[in-house]
């Protein structure tokens, strides 16, 4: 039996959905609400000391780290693989999933954050909200969290995320010059865990982010959302009603991330 405690909005769950649907497999969801912080409430902490979503649950062992979910899924359902067979883009694969994981979430956070998490954390009274922080058990994210609270956008590390951003699509537009998919002719684990990363901008309308400038990225994210794993595990979580809320929230801001974005292509 296979549990996932996960969040719609979380990139990092989302990769590992898509993943559960190209294996065509069965679980049970379990909703973690992150704007209302239950991720660091105790019984999730016991579950998952990190305070992230998502959480695989197989077989009464709880398996973190969404990359970690991804491929210990891949290995324990391998009927449908998601790494190459070549071992070169099999180490490709993994370049790219690190590279998610310690520079392109991180700045995905920073730019989500401040439009869907800091709303309900500035509700609570100043004490309250202080002390949901120090919860938080790793001290980077924490300190990065109470700074995307206190400026918001104005935040110093939103300028930082989108130059990542930008980098990132820009290593990517010259990998897919010379492959269909990000590390080879095949949709792979790299493919997988990117793609939600640009839901993140879509969802926003910030998509000049890339499609501006960037023509295979723009086609090669056109191509994750037309398959069935991510319509099931990504586009069926944003109803229009929402999405039209989302883009309309994102455009009331858009001028300054854009003003992020001219400051990074100038420099």
């Amino acid at each position: 039996m296979l549990e996932l405690y996960t969040h719609p909005m979380s990139p990092c769950a989302q990769k590992v959905r898509i993943v559960l649907a190209e294996k065509g497999l069965d679980w049970t969801a379990h909703h973690v609400s992150l704007p209302d912080k239950e991720n660091l409430e105790p019984w999730y902490l016991k579950l998952n000391p990190l305070g992230v979503v998502p959480t695989l649950v197989h077989e009464g062992h709880a398996v973190i780290e969404s990359s970690i979910i991804c491929e210990y899924m891949d290995d324990t359902f391998p009927e449908v693989s998601l790494k190459p067979a070549d071992t070169y883009q099999r180490s490709r694969m993994r370049f790219w999933m690190k590279h998610v994981d310690v520079k392109l979430h991180p700045s995905c956070g920073t730019i989500q954050w401040p439009m869907v998490m800091r709303p309900k954390l500035m509700e609570k009274p100043e004490a309250e909200r202080d002390a949901i922080l120090e919860r938080i058990p790793e001290k980077p994210r924490r300190e990065r969290q109470k700074r995307l609270v206190k400026f918001g956008l104005d935040a110093p590390d939103v300028a930082d995320a989108v130059k990542t951003y930008r980098s990132t699509i820009r290593d990517m537009e010259s990998s897919l010059a010379q492959h269909s998919w990000v590390v080879g002719d095949e949709f792979s684990l790299a493919d997988v865990c990117l793609a939600p990363y640009f839901q993140t901008l879509a969802q926003f309308g910030w998509t000049a982010l890339y499609d501006r400038d960037f023509p295979r990225v723009t086609d090669w994210y056109a191509r994750c959302c037309e398959r069935a794993s991510y319509q099931q595990a990504v586009a069926d979580d944003f109803p229009e009603d929402l999405l039209v809320k989302l883009q309309q929230e994102g455009a009331a801001v858009w001028p300054k991330i854009e003003q992020y974005l001219d400051q990074k292509l100038a420099g």
